[in-house]
């Protein structure tokens, strides 16, 4: 598999894309708002007017969009990527979405003769930027170890999960445990703050010990200097905690932290601050809380 079509170069997926180029892929993408990549036009990706002419030629096809509705467009909507992908393409869903709309294009990919993997990523911009992203795969095993290469190119840990659907439970997962460790930080700040305990030095000394997380070390520098730039968007991780609730109610299962968190973030999500990075959660401990609920 050499030439890739890569659709939805956002934050993450610009420095995915050039990782892909980097290991010797051609890459080629397409984007709803070409001038939000005009950067990566310039470094010589070529840019593609419609999905279709994206799509059609690629050996693989890797999707990284925002929202469930992106998803449902880029695969199923009008000239969508089933419709226009060649025969014995692999198709790649790197978004976080819902489990069932991964299987329903794993389903009518397979009509198709496509091979179709979903692979949602953790790791953040940093990751994306390193190539250090942890990969989440979900679908055939002979489909995920035929990507190898193309996982390589953008991850240090790529993990097969099973059947379609099982990367998004992973990637569930994975955001069920972000909440708690970043609610988490954004209490004890606010508990250490109350008592006027230095916020640096706090996080100097815990960091490395049993309260130790990414969260802490990545996040909380960003929460002691007032970086709300987004890393990974409050409004995104609203949508990823909804599967997670979906997930939950399936099989009746009682998530108590994540159902918090998820409101705490759809109220800050409410005032205005979605595109916030999620280390703006802090915001909602800091007297804004009452304003907010």
């Amino acid at each position: 598999m050499q030439r890739i079509a890569f659709i939805g170069a956002g934050i993450m997926g610009k420095s995915m894309v050039r990782n892909l180029k980097k290991a010797g892929f051609t890459v080629q993408i397409y984007a709803r708002h070409p001038e939000k990549v005009a950067e990566l036009v310039q470094e010589g990706i070529e840019l593609l007017s419609t999905i279709g002419d994206c799509v059609k030629e690629a050996d693989a096809v890797i999707t990284i969009v925002g929202f469930p509705s992106d998803v449902e467009e880029v695969y199923f909507g009008s000239g969508n990527i089933l419709d226009s992908a060649k025969k014995g393409a692999c198709l790649i869903d790197m978004t976080t979405t819902s489990p069932e709309l991964d299987r329903r294009i794993y389903e009518e990919g397979k009509k198709r003769g496509l091979h179709v993997l979903d692979a949602p990523v953790t790791g953040g911009d940093t990751g994306a930027k390193n190539g250090t992203l942890s990969i989440l795969v979900g679908g055939d095993r002979e489909d995920f170890e035929s990507c190898q290469k193309i996982f390589e190119a953008m991850g240090k840990k790529i993990k097969y999960f099973g059947p379609s659907g099982s990367g998004q439970h992973a990637k569930a997962v994975n955001q069920i445990m972000v909440a708690a460790n970043l609610a988490g930080v954004c209490e004890a700040y606010t508990y250490a703050k109350a008592y006027g305990l230095n916020l640096e030095t706090i996080t100097d000394a815990l960091a490395d010990g049993a309260a130790g997380s990414w969260q802490l070390k990545g996040n909380g520098s960003k929460m002691i200097q007032g970086d709300t730039a987004p890393g990974f968007f409050i409004k995104h991780f609203v949508k990823d905690l909804k599967i997670v609730e979906e997930g939950a109610k399936e099989k009746d299962l009682d998530l108590p932290l994540a159902k918090t968190v998820l409101r705490e973030n759809e109220a800050l999500e409410q005032a205005g601050m979605g595109d916030l990075g999620t280390q703006a959660l802090l915001r909602y401990y800091e007297g804004g809380k009452e304003k907010l609920v």
